[in-house]
């Protein structure tokens, strides 16, 4: 049997995006990834629990600690690469990573934001979707690069907006569609289906599109 994938996850919250990829691995047997380690920069972090409940191994970096963002992303780097990560998935780490960073997991580092990129980066993207008037929202998994929220798209899931839906209704339908996109996307990954290519994402030797593969809700 070959080794399976092992994936480092990255949080600063709750965790529901890690407890879906856990549940995801658990309901697949012989699912060809593992969630080896579960690192966040906070210590009260409900993620870390999630984690500590499956038997994962979790660690915790405080990011005050540190003099400044590239000393902390260095001692997250030995952090990650120690659990022997292929993998790094962030799942609400509300952290700017440096470049360094980001170069040092290129290609094996996905992000998942509450937007149909590039629609919306940074925050509050489902009020300023709301006062936009738009007609569909979602969420994006996307290969992460130096450009914040900026990645090649691999896959995204559309979210209608409804008539009278305010910012906390549409974003509780938009995160039960998160927990079903990141899982698969990693996934792809560890079963060698995805991967990072020079033109963007690839999935299955096909160079996705802009959008990445799109799935309707």
């Amino acid at each position: 049997m070959p080794q399976p994938v092992n994936v480092v996850v990255l949080l600063s919250g709750t965790g529901s995006n890690l407890q879906a990829l856990i549940d995801s691995i658990e309901a697949t047997p012989g699912h060809p990834a593992r969630v080896r380690a579960v690192i966040s920069n906070r210590a009260d972090a409900l993620g870390l629990q999630r984690a500590r409940d499956a038997g994962i191994d979790t660690a915790v970096l405080d990011h005050k600690a540190y003099a400044d963002r590239e000393a902390f992303d260095r001692a997250l780097v030995a952090l990650i690469d120690g659990f022997g990560a292929d993998l790094v998935v962030l799942a609400g780490f509300m952290r700017i990573l440096s470049v360094m960073f980001v170069r040092h997991y290129a290609g094996r580092l996905l992000n998942i934001h509450p937007s149909l990129l590039p629609r919306y980066k940074g925050l509050d993207t489902h009020q300023r979707a709301l006062d936009a008037g738009d007609r569909e929202h979602g969420c994006s998994v996307h290969f992460v690069t130096e450009e914040l929220d900026g990645g090649p798209l691999v896959v995204q899931a559309v979210v209608p907006v409804a008539e009278g839906d305010d910012a906390s209704r549409l974003a509780a339908r938009v995160h039960a569609q998160e927990h079903q996109i990141y899982p698969l996307a990693v996934r792809w990954f560890a079963e060698g289906r995805l991967s990072l290519g020079e033109q963007g994402a690839i999935l299955d030797g096909q160079l996705l599109g802009a959008s990445g593969r799109r799935i309707p809700a």
